[in-house]
């Protein structure tokens, strides 16, 4: 059973940058994170999950129109880890923030529209001035 831990959210003003980060592990021996789609959701008060942004196997992305050319998702393959930079933030990304993960070997695309077999258990964002 993968465990995911959600780290690096926290209190920030309109514009600035933040760096989540999901610590993956309990990988079988001789998998890695690069075995998986992974990708970050979030949930803000009184609204449904939104997908944001995934990884495929191959390291091919893709992102939700609301932070593309905002937000850039990456892995770290050594660490078993993966990032969300985000940058410009705005108030209305304010919302506790998920990784995901779900093992798709063969597949060289990610979708934000799929589900996702393991998660963390999130990580505040507020987004105040």
């Amino acid at each position: 059973q993968l465990r995911l831990v959600e780290s690096g959210g926290g209190l920030v003003q309109p514009g600035e940058s933040l760096t989540l980060h999901c610590a993956a592990s309990g990988f079988r021996s001789g998998y890695t994170v690069t075995f998986y789609a992974a990708a970050w959701f979030r949930q803000a008060p009184g609204k449904e999950r939104e997908g944001l942004a995934c990884i495929s196997t191959t390291g091919r992305t893709n992102y939700a129109d609301s932070v593309k050319g905002r937000f850039t998702i990456s892995r770290d393959t050594r660490k078993n880890t993966v990032q969300l930079q985000l940058n410009s933030l705005k108030p209305e990304d304010t919302a506790v923030y998920y990784c995901a993960l779900s093992f798709n070997p063969r597949s060289p695309v990610c979708s934000i529209s799929v589900p996702y077999d393991n998660w963390g258990q999130g990580t505040q964002v507020t987004v105040s001035s």
